[in-house]
């Protein structure tokens, strides 16, 4: 490895772990310059292991020798190494996961080829939190979905904390932007997929009676907390479910209604021996 030792925080070379705290610049400044960051060894292997190349490696001197072995490929990437003060200094926090891995963004993958190889995914419309869709995309690895789809103004999957959540799903799970409802509809129903909202609604049906007969091909929706889906995507959808609630809660946290939705689509598939095509790698 290029083991560097930082004695001065201003150097260039640094600038990727810069203002990590701050939300709204890193979302904006990451796709920009084609970089997202993993946090952890764990992650930084996952994403190596998913063909991702790094840019620069940060970490405490104690964590060397678990990333060392991690860059054996990359002989040439600089290795930073710090005192846990001088790193919370640049990074904003403590770097309590040992070592932060800037690494080249992958280029966006094209959404009709996910839903041409595709046959169960999950479309989320401007969900603004991280944690949430870092919690979907692992909901979705665990369960067998194939890929998620995102509208344009989404979280990215890629910001540290998705990826966190995560547990480095969102570097396994095959993903692409959606482009505006327009044309997303007719290119999601163009595909065979039958689109089911997950909405507060007067004819939506309930999820146990919905899983007895399932198409094909399905996209399962879920929309922001709070003001849940849009117009435009309820009325691009084809049919709307939603899990029954007792002792006067209306609804469950987006991520967990994600993951009893897939969860019950799994079972149901399991018992008719149908499953999804895998863009995993292996069927469901």
């Amino acid at each position: 490895m290029r083991v560097t030792r930082i004695t001065d925080l201003d150097i260039p070379q640094l600038a990727d772990y810069t203002q990590l705290t701050d939300v709204a610049l890193r979302r904006v400044r990451e796709p920009e310059e084609g970089l997202y960051l993993a946090e952890s060894p764990k992650v930084i292997e996952r994403a190596l292991r998913a063909g991702h190349r790094p840019r620069s490696v940060l970490l405490l001197e104690e964590w060397l020798p678990r990333v060392e072995p991690l860059l054996e490929a990359f002989p040439d990437v600089e290795v930073y190494v710090g005192e846990s003060d001088q790193l919370a200094a640049l990074t904003g926090f403590h770097l309590h996961r040992g070592a932060l891995a800037s690494m080249h963004r992958p280029q966006p993958r094209d959404p009709e080829a996910l839903l041409r190889d595709s046959r169960r995914i999950v479309v989320l419309e401007d969900l603004a939190d991280h944690t949430n869709v870092g919690a979907i995309f692992r909901s979705v690895a665990a369960l067998g979905a194939d890929a998620v789809l995102l509208t344009p103004a989404c979280a990215d999957p890629l910001y540290r904390r998705a990826v966190r959540v995560s547990m480095g799903a969102v570097l396994q799970v095959p993903w692409a932007r959606l482009p505006d409802w327009r044309e997303a509809g007719p290119m999601i129903r163009d595909a065979g997929y039958e689109l089911t909202a997950f909405a507060l609604r007067d004819d939506a049906e309930d999820l146990a009676d919905y899983v007895d007969e399932l198409p094909e091909r399905l996209a399962l929706m879920f929309g922001t907390e709070g003001a849940g889906l849009t117009h435009r995507a309820l009325a691009a959808s084809t049919r709307a479910v939603v899990i029954p609630m007792e002792h006067g809660v209306d609804s469950l946290n987006v991520s967990t209604a994600a993951a009893l939705a897939l969860w019950a689509v799994r079972t149901a598939d399991a018992r008719s021996g149908a499953g999804s095509v895998s863009a995993l790698g292996a069927r469901a």
